[in-house]
């Protein structure tokens, strides 16, 4: 995971990105990553429920 952490209280998910730090380009160069999950993950401590996030802006 690239600048994003995840915790679950109850049955809230709770996912924090810090948005003032960048990680570069995307592969496409379209955008620049902010935070990622680099895929298709487990949520904490819950294997049968998986997210996907990706957070970007688009290149000036």
């Amino acid at each position: 995971m690239k600048n994003m952490e995840m915790k679950v209280e109850g049955s809230v998910l709770t996912i924090t990105v810090d948005l003032s730090k960048e990680f570069g380009e995307s592969k496409s160069g379209k955008s620049i990553v902010i935070g990622s999950s680099e895929g298709n993950i487990s949520i904490p401590d819950n294997d049968d429920i998986k997210i996907g996030l990706n957070v970007y802006r688009k290149k000036a």
